[in-house]
């Protein structure tokens, strides 16, 4: 089957009208799978840090269905990050609610933070969700993310927790779109705003 790569690099424009001060910025790269590029996450992100007065560059490596160890043996996820001058590499995979999942997301979320502090980049967690389906899974979810940010010492980004509260205490499930697991337009927007806050960008 051919895969279709989702590789994005969202640069500035017209950064050569903008005084040499203005043309630093902090640089984030997206790693995951099509709950990441779903909605273009990225440019989310990068649209509420405009509304804040914040100036980032954002880059994403996503393919669908991907989990960290297939990041990791493509090889690509090594190289953008030990030659792209990123300040954040925020990386996610599938729920991750079960025993293997789980496993891949603390393994190969240990060898990627040990390769950003190589390159003296900060690590975030992007935490997911489960399928509506697999609603009761969701505890398990939040644990596993959790766990991989504190077992690296890694920044949280809590998206999956603030869903669940969202929707526990409403019962709205607007977040979800139409598959009932990638997210609406609505819940890429709410997760870009959690990201951005948990990142602690200042100007």
């Amino acid at each position: 089957m051919k895969r279709f790569a989702w590789f994005l690099l969202l640069s500035c424009t017209l950064c050569s009208q903008q005084p040499d001060s203005d043309t630093r910025k902090v640089r984030i790269l997206f790693v995951g799978n099509s709950l990441t590029y779903t909605n273009n996450l990225p440019q989310l992100v990068k649209n509420v840090a405009a509304k804040n007065d914040l100036r980032i560059h954002v880059e994403m490596l996503a393919y669908p269905n991907y989990a960290l160890e297939d990041h990791w043996n493509d090889g690509q996820l090594q190289d953008l990050i030990s030659t792209g001058n990123f300040d954040y590499v925020v990386i996610q995979q599938g729920p991750s609610s079960q025993a293997d999942g789980k496993t891949m997301l603390l393994d190969y979320g240990e060898r990627i933070k040990t390769l950003c502090d190589a390159h003296d980049t900060k690590l975030g967690f992007f935490m997911v969700w489960p399928a509506k389906v697999n609603y009761h899974t969701f505890s398990g979810v939040i644990s596993n993310y959790t766990l991989a940010a504190s077992q690296t010492n890694a920044i949280l980004c809590p998206v999956g927790e603030v869903w669940k509260e969202y929707i526990d205490s409403t019962q709205d499930f607007s977040y979800y779109g139409p598959d009932d697991f990638h997210p609406s337009q609505v819940g890429s927007q709410r997760a870009a705003e959690i990201i951005l806050e948990s990142l602690q960008i200042r100007k």
